[in-house]
Parts: structure tokens; C-alpha cells; sequence
């Protein structure tokens, strides 16, 4: 659906805006970019960037095809002028840049807190205890793996500005969430520059360890939606001469749906085949995903406000609800862009949380109109003592109050997952979250396919001339009211299809 034409011009430049910044950063995930020269920010008294962190499998030591690795690619480190001119040309080792990659339940073991001090790189007095050498990050043995956590040095040579990594490539062997950081401890560092790119695969492929259930749930998705369309469609066709102009709007959710899930099932096939996100496969799925969770709102709308059953149209708040639906795709099409087409771990939280409310109270915005609908509904059918009518809408109501109360435990367990693991160490477990919101939303239109199925005799819920009442009493107040109450609703997603890793 498009916008407004008054409102057009601000989310059309919202849109290529972000378009231009997300082709500009890339659409990488497994590949780890460092374009721009990626800066290094200072901790304790060490210096670090950020490289990557992924959930990777252990490899399959049975066969050379299901290795798990992370590969450096040309990794290039620039120092300052100022600081390569201190050092002679003839001099070695004028620099030390390390990568330190550490599985997340290792994480104690960088660092001095083993021989109780808070550096991260060795200090003189340190090195006198010979617990470590200074000018390098501090790290302690597994004993079970010696070799972990992993350090790789890259020096600088004489008054060199840039230094190259030599191309390694380090195999998994324990299943894990891993991180990896460029460290150095040499102030006279500071200012360093890193550019280049890493890549990181797991057994089955490239996709990351906790986007990886997707594929396998996406495509169990598509089959479920074809189940339905097709049970649909027979119903549809054996009562094609009694079909209301609500089972035509019924039909494209589920055609929407059979094609989102398609969509995302061949997007994540061709990301773990590539390592890379294929741009038009993802934009696709997208946008069939913002128009889908659109349209499905509207539906649930449209059904609540009586729409062929209690209003043969829906008169003059026709042009509110399209206005709700256009500007409700802008933001869900903005923000399914940035949480896709990023890279997975580089995703500011700022920038998501701006793209995050306006999409949360235009959801709590459908859901107070929703039932503020469905109760003017059912008291216009108790009043006509339309019994047939009434019971659809009860059973209806029902449904939905139950799905409501689902989303807000669930929302509860959402936040406590994510308070609980900040470090990503339940990876393995994350991927329940996004399908949860498409296993309920699926819920929903089954059963909204059931209540209003196709029938020869539709006169138990289609409308009748004795209705004879507009649609006209729903106003815009309705809408500024549920504005006002969505303060402490802004992270119920009663109806979402959100695809997180």
C-alpha cells in the first residue's frame, strides 16, 4: 500500500536514505567487513576493535566439507604518521597489533584477573613475575585446550604506516559462541586504522550458528501455508458463487504469507551456500513481509469493525484505515531493511530503537482499535439479536484475547531472555524468539480461515439489508485515544513476523 500523497514526500526520502545507507555498508554477514577504516577504542590499558562475534558449530571431523573456521582475508593495519616516524628503518617489530579470538565461556581468561590485577596487557611487574610479556594482551590457558584462547600477532617493520596479516585460517573444533577483537597495548599505537574482512563458516555452511534453525523453520513455514492455501482454495472453488468480498482479502493473507515464507526460506539458502546476503532475494522478502504484517493488521481490522457481516462497507473510515495501513508499511518496511540487510553484529541499538517505536505504537494503535471495534460489534449484534452473528464474534473475540495474552507472556520471556543472555551465550536457543511470532501469526489467519471458511449458505455471517447502520461512528478519536495509551505498550509485537538472529 502507499502512503498518503501529503505524507509521501518524508518516507519516500526516509526510504532512499536508508536504502543508500544500508548498500553503502553492505549486505555481509558471515563476511565480516572492515571498510572505512575502523577505528580502536580504548579499554583498561589496552587498546581493542571489535571483529566479529557468531555462534559456529564444532567441525565434523569425519569430513573435510563440514569444517568450521574463521579465515582472515587480507587484513590491513594503518598506523599514524607521527607514530611510524619514532622508529627506525632498519628496526623490527616497531609494532604489535594481535587478534584474540575467544569463546564466550573462556572469556576470564583474557585478561589479568587470574593473577588479580585489572590490566588486559601485561605490565612491567608482571613480566617480572614471568606471568607474561609486556606489549602483549594477557591471556590465560585452557588447560583442557591449550591453544585457546587464540592469539595471532601481525608486527610492524621500521617506520612502515601499514602492516598486512598474513592469511590464516583457524578451525573450530568446540561448538561455542565466539568473539574475536584486534588488540594492541603500545600507546603509541594509538590512532591505528583497520580494513579488510573476515569469514566465518559453519559445518553446513555459512550461516550464522543462531540464524541457522531459521532455514529449516522457514521452510516447514512455506509448507504449512501451502496446506492451508490449498484447503482454502478447494472450499473457495466448490462455493465460488457465494464468496463475500471478505474471503478475497482472506485469500491474498495467505497468498502473501505462502510467498514471505518462500522468499525467506530461498534468502537463507543462498546465504549459507554464499556467505554473503543476496540483495534482491532480501529486499524481496522484505517488502513481502512488510505488506503481509500490513495487510494482516488491516484484515483483523476490517473483520472487527463488522466489515460484510455487520457493514456492507466501510464508509467514511476508509480513508483512516489506509492512511493507518500506509504509514504502518513505511515503518515496517524501514525497519525489516536495517535489521536485514545489515551485518548481523554491527547493528546500532540507537538506530533500532528509533526504527522500533513508531512500528510498536502503530501496533498498539491496531490493537486498541481492534477491540475498541470488536466491542461496538458485538453490541450492535446483541441488540439486533443476530445469534449466528453473535457467536462468530464471540468465538472470534475469544481467539484473539487469548492470542493477546500469549504475546504478553511471551513478550515477558522475551525481555528476560535477552536481560539474562547478553552475551549471546544461549545462541543455540535464540531463534525460538522470531518463530514464535510467525507460528502465532499463522495461528491467527487459521483461525479466521475457519470462522469465515467459504460456504454455500454464507447468510450465518454475511451482511444483511436490515443492518442498515454506517460505519461512520468510528472516528479519528478512536485513533488519538489509542495513541495516547500505547506509553507502556511500545514492545507488544501482538501480531509480528520479525526475523531476528
Amino acid at each position: 500500500m502507499r502512503p498518503p500523497r501529503r505524507a509521501a514526500p518524508l518516507p519516500l526520502a526516509l526510504g532512499l536514505s536508508l536504502l543508500a545507507l544500508l548498500v553503502a555498508r553492505g549486505a555481509d554477514a558471515s563476511v565480516h567487513e572492515y571498510a572505512g577504516g575502523g577505528g580502536f577504542a580504548p579499554r583498561a590499558n589496552s587498546f581493542f576493535f571489535h571483529g566479529g562475534s557468531e555462534g559456529l558449530y564444532a567441525s565434523d571431523p569425519s569430513s573435510n566439507s563440514s569444517a568450521s573456521f574463521i579465515r582472515f582475508d587480507t587484513v590491513v593495519f594503518r598506523r599514524t604518521q607521527e607514530s611510524a616516524s619514532r622508529h627506525e628503518e632498519m628496526q623490527q617489530k616497531t609494532g604489535l597489533v594481535e587478534a584474540i579470538i575467544v569463546e564466550i565461556q573462556d572469556r576470564d581468561k583474557i585478561g589479568g584477573s587470574y593473577l588479580h590485577s585489572d590490566a588486559i596487557c601485561c605490565t612491567p611487574e608482571l613480566d617480572k613475575e614471568k606471568s607474561c610479556r609486556v606489549g602483549e594482551v594477557i591471556i590465560r590457558p585452557n588447560p583442557d585446550n591449550p591453544e585457546w584462547p587464540k592469539r595471532i600477532q601481525t608486527f610492524f617493520e621500521g617506520k612502515n604506516e601499514e602492516t598486512t596479516m598474513l592469511p590464516q585460517l583457524v578451525s573450530i573444533n568446540k561448538t561455542g559462541m565466539y568473539y574475536l577483537y584486534f588488540m594492541f597495548c603500545d600507546p603509541q599505537l594509538k590512532g591505528l586504522k583497520i580494513t579488510g574482512r573476515t569469514v566465518w563458516r559453519n559445518p553446513q555452511g555459512y550461516l550464522p550458528g543462531k540464524m541457522a534453525p531459521m532455514m529449516t523453520f522457514y521452510g516447514f513455514m512455506s509448507l504449512a501455508y501451502l496446506a492451508l492455501g490449498l484447503l482454502w482454495f478447494i472450499q473457495f472453488v466448490r462455493c465460488w458463487k457465494d464468496i463475500l468480498q471478505l474471503h478475497y482479502h482472506i485469500t491474498a493473507v495467505i497468498a502473501l504469507g505462502m510467498c514471505e515464507m518462500a522468499f525467506w526460506y530461498f534468502e537463507y539458502a543462498n546465504f549459507n551456500s554464499t556467505g554473503t546476503r543476496p540483495m534482491g532475494i532480501t529486499l524481496w522478502a522484505v517488502t513481502f513481509t512488510a505488506v503481509k504484517k500490513t495487510v494482516s493488521r488491516l484484515l483483523l481490522l476490517v473483520v472487527s469493525m463488522g466489515y460484510g457481516v455487520v457493514l456492507p462497507t466501510l464508509g467514511g473510515i476508509t480513508s483512516r484505515v489506509a492512511a493507518l495501513g500506509s504509514i504502518y508499511f513505511v515503518a515496517s518496511e524501514a525497519l525489516e531493511l536495517v535489521e536485514n540487510l545489515g551485518n548481523i553484529n554491527d547493528f546500532s541499538g540507537k538506530t533500532r530503537l528509533f526504527l522500533v517505536l513508531p512500528v510498536a505504537i502503530l501496533d498498539a494503535t491496531f490493537i486498541i482499535w481492534i477491540f475498541s471495534s470488536l466491542s461496538r460489534t458485538l453490541e450492535k449484534l446483541q441488540l439486533r439479536r443476530s445469534m449466528a452473528k453473535l457467536e462468530l464474534y464471540r468465538k472470534f473475540t475469544n481467539s484473539l484475547a487469548v492470542s493477546v495474552l500469549i504475546s504478553i507472556a511471551w513478550i515477558g520471556y522475551e525481555l528476560y531472555f535477552n536481560a539474562t543472555d547478553p552475551l549471546s551465550e544461549l545462541w543455540q536457543r535464540a531463534w525460538i524468539i522470531p518463530a514464535f511470532w510467525n507460528v502465532l501469526s499463522y495461528a491467527l489467519l487459521a483461525i479466521i480461515c475457519i470462522l469465515w471458511s467459504p460456504s454455500r449458505n454464507p447468510t450465518g455471517f454475511a451482511y444483511s439489508e436490515d443492518a442498515g447502520e454506517g460505519a461512520d461512528e468510528e472516528g479519528l478519536s478512536l485513533v488519538g485515544s489509542a495513541m495516547k495509551g500505547t506509553g507502556d505498550m511500545v514492545n507488544m509485537h501482538i501480531f509480528p513476523e520479525d526475523k531476528r538472529a
